[in-house]
């Protein structure tokens, strides 16, 4: 499981918006002189993302809380939303190359046809019901008040 902190920032409905800070793991690490994580890092501390979970263990407005999403399910994510477009390009570029009179004309409108089937495939793949790619609360803990700005929002019907 891959687990960040964050705090409630809003409710909607039995949804949570959750604010974290990217935090990165590169300060602890040995070899963060020679890696170049360490700059992709710095070039994004600092700032905040906000993420919305169902709010199944009812965390209130201020509560922080921790968010988790199983590792299986980032790598596949990743590999859907980058592999599966890259692959139906390369494969829509052989297909047009070989099967359009163009020539190269032909391998690129093949490669481009191919993105865009992987975009689609990727969104519809993407959309089917269930919650494997949403992260999910994993534990509350009371913060005692809530942040200035964050408001509870009502639920749209």
């Amino acid at each position: 499981m891959i687990t960040e902190t964050g705090r409630v920032v809003a409710i909607k409905g039995n949804m949570a918006w959750v604010q974290t800070i990217r935090a990165s793991a590169c300060e602890s690490c040995s070899a963060r002189s020679g890696c170049g994580q360490r700059v992709l890092a710095s070039a994004s501390s600092g700032r905040a993302n906000q993420v919305l979970v169902t709010n199944d263990l009812e965390a209130s407005v201020g509560d922080e809380v921790t968010v988790a999403i199983d590792e299986s399910a980032l790598l596949s994510a990743s590999l859907l939303v980058y592999a599966l477009p890259l692959l139906l390009m390369v494969l829509g570029a052989v297909t047009g190359q070989q099967w359009l009179p163009a020539g190269d004309a032909g391998a690129i409108a093949g490669a481009l046809s191919g993105l865009a089937a992987g975009f689609f495939l990727t969104r519809v793949i993407q959309s089917r019901p269930g919650k494997q790619y949403e992260p999910r609360l994993v534990r509350v803990l009371p913060s005692g008040g809530a942040i200035p700005g964050s408001a509870r929002v009502p639920a749209s019907r």
